[in-house]
């Protein structure tokens, strides 16, 4: 029985002084983890989805410095930012240009106030509203100058245009003036008279002579 309890008793002592030595590296390793500064939040959060895009803004629970902040698109490549600007807490991008419709991933880097880099992405999707383009806007306009009105439909069926075949038929009829049947037939009773005063002419020429 001596020999049970010294061995329960070492057993005690050895469990007690772990769950010491446990709790001292617990106790000094707790402020060394909470040094590190994290994300609070950003703009656009995660998996966020937004019409458009003008800046990326990021929070952290402290100030932080030397950050750096990259933007890619659904295929990796790289999209244009301006310089980010910290100013204690919080971070800020601007994004100088539209985004187009798809997926994208901010990438960021700060240096923590105890001097560790930490780092961190975030997914988001841009659904850029519609704009009517300026060819759908610019064909009503030409189908209504096309149209013409009633005025203008009135006037072109009252006065139909005269077609070149009508024009020289119509000079051609005022050339021709008298139909040539008629000159032939003034030519024919001029001959017959004629011939009639030469007869009667010689009838008479030879009736004198008698008398």
């Amino acid at each position: 029985m001596t020999l049970v309890r010294r061995i329960a008793r070492d057993g005690l002592v050895v469990a007690l002084g772990c769950a010491l030595s446990l709790a001292f590296t617990a106790a000094f390793a707790a402020p060394a983890a909470l040094a590190h500064d994290r994300l609070k939040s950003s703009s656009p959060a995660k998996d966020a989805k937004v019409s458009e895009l003008k800046e990326i803004k990021l929070d952290f629970t402290s100030g932080i410095k030397f950050p750096v902040v990259v933007l890619h698109d659904t295929g990796g490549e790289q999209v244009k930012l301006d310089k980010p600007e910290a100013d204690g807490h919080t971070v800020v991008a601007t994004v100088p240009e539209p985004l187009a419709s798809g997926r994208y991933v901010i990438a960021w880097r700060v240096v923590s106030t105890d001097g560790h880099p930490i780092e961190g992405e975030i997914p988001f999707k841009v659904d850029a509203p519609k704009s009517e383009s300026p060819e759908a806007t610019a064909i009503p306009e030409a189908t209504e100058s096309a149209e013409t009105t009633p005025s203008d439909a009135a006037s072109t069926s009252a006065a139909p245009p005269v077609s070149p075949v009508d024009a020289s038929g119509e000079l051609q009829s005022a050339e021709q003036g008298v139909p040539g049947w008629v000159w032939l037939a003034g030519a024919a009773v001029v001959v017959v008279g004629a011939g009639i005063w030469v007869a009667a002419g010689r009838r008479r020429g030879g009736a004198r002579p008698e008398a």
